[in-house]
């Protein structure tokens, strides 16, 4: 039966023993995710000149980081739905336009509403920018590689957190806070130049996509519990790492001046671990995914206890980026092999169930310290929640029916099991990306 939207053309076994090379379009995928990111956690840094300049208080400010993680959670699914009949390239040229512009805007903002709508907008463009990038980025490789390709286009994260977040703090300190958003601006503009002459124009499926089709997915259980695991792992991450700086200075008692130097190094661990974990988890996709989430878990648990110590707080940072970003790869991997066939709906579900994640972590993270209970209690609450993630992980090792328009791993009574029946699906997917009996 023809796919509702199969995999490009390049998604075919790679030669036995070889190691396919990475297309440059994937890398280009990388560089947009370097500017988004950087904008979506630029901000943390910029409040207190914004609030100063807009005439609001930093709560208020603070709004702006929450409209633009609501906007990724509604805007991923509204963007693929209204994006599933048109060309991919066309798509990701549109929405990093869009995104840049967003970028303009928030520069010349001449108050707090208007700023606000910009970073609505931006979220927006983000969103669906992620869930078509990520999709097309796993077109466009064998399917033995698609946890990598996604492992790059994620690097393009770990990059803003480690040099894009830092110099968007150093340009809003020496030049003012409106100059960060121009940074992001230029980036965005190379970034399109790089998608209109790099990525390939993607081949229209032999079938028009049918909304219908695709959201049988749904109908899986497989892939409301890989929802789950997503969210709750983000969860559980930024319910500690967003009130780090706090931790550290009031806690640990390192100075203020440390804040930025440990910021870098959780996004040095969250390179360190993207890369780790895109290189294992074609191979082993259940053992990099469950192994990262005990990590995580130790690493709060850690921090909980020792965070009062400086050493202890600085290293814990860095193992913390290596952990939480390890399993990211194998976390959008996951999803796109049990929703196969609907590749753009499993990049959107994936960006929502993330941004899901980093919205009621630190929305729990700050009730925990309202409640005074204090700052090393969201590391307890964070390491909670990934333990409920590796439970839903375990669960979904159980054995699990097919269900009409997704391929689901079989019956797997060991990690290793579950990979390899990942792998055979992955093989099959690429003659037959959708069942027949779908």
């Amino acid at each position: 039966m023809p796919p509702s939207r199969g995999p490009l053309k390049p998604d075919i076994p790679a030669p036995a023993g070889a190691r396919p090379r990475m297309p440059l379009s994937v890398y280009i995928l990388a560089l947009s995710v370097f500017a988004l990111g950087t904008s979506e956690f630029m901000l943390s840094g910029l409040l207190p000149p914004i609030a100063d300049d807009m005439g609001v208080s930093i709560p208020r400010a603070g709004l702006l980081i929450s409209a633009f993680a609501i906007g990724m959670v509604v805007g991923a699914p509204l963007l693929a739905v209204a994006t599933l009949r048109l060309p991919r390239r066309t798509t990701l040229v549109a929405l990093i336009a869009v995104f840049g512009l967003g970028q303009v805007a928030g520069a010349l903002a001449p108050g707090y509403a208007v700023l606000f709508a910009s970073r609505v907008v931006s979220a927006l463009a983000c969103a669906g920018f992620w869930a078509v990038g990520a999709s097309v980025a796993i077109a466009m490789v064998p399917v033995t590689s698609r946890a990598r390709a996604l492992a790059v286009m994620i690097g393009g994260l770990s990059i803003a957190n480690v040099l894009g977040v830092p110099a968007g703090a150093f340009l809003g300190e020496g030049l003012g806070w409106r100059s960060a958003f121009w940074a992001v601006g230029a980036a965005s503009a190379v970034a399109l130049v790089g998608i209109v002459t790099l990525v390939p124009p993607i081949p229209p499926p032999a079938e028009r996509p049918r909304l219908g089709r695709e959201l049988l997915v749904y109908r899986d259980r497989q892939v409301w519990l890989s929802i789950g695991t997503i969210a709750l792992t983000a969860a559980g991450v930024f319910c500690a790492f967003s009130y780090l700086a706090p931790l550290l200075t009031d806690v640990a008692h390192l100075d203020k001046g440390w804040v930025p130097t440990v910021l870098a190094l959780f996004g040095a661990g969250a390179l360190i671990g993207t890369t780790v974990g895109g290189r294992f988890s074609d191979a082993h996709l259940f053992g990099v995914l469950i192994s990262g989430m005990v990590a995580d878990t130790v690493v709060l648990v850690a921090f909980a206890l020792l965070g009062r110590y400086a050493v202890a707080a600085v290293l814990l940072s860095f193992l913390l980026g290596i952990a939480c970003f390890s399993t990211a790869p194998a976390l959008n991997a996951r999803m796109f092999h049990v929703a196969a066939a609907a590749p753009t709906l499993a990049g959107a579900t994936t960006t929502a169930a993330f941004n899901l994640g980093n919205t009621a972590g630190p929305w729990l993270g700050g009730a925990i310290i309202d409640a005074g209970l204090g700052y090393p209690a969201t590391a307890w609450a964070g390491a909670a929640l990934n333990a409920a993630a590796i439970c839903l992980a375990l669960v979904s090792l159980r054995p699990n029916r097919r269900t009409p328009g997704s391929r689901v791993a079989g019956r797997a009574d060991s990690t290793d099991q579950a990979d390899q029946a990942d792998q055979a699906d992955q093989a099959d997917q690429a003659n037959n990306p959708v069942r027949s009996d779908a």
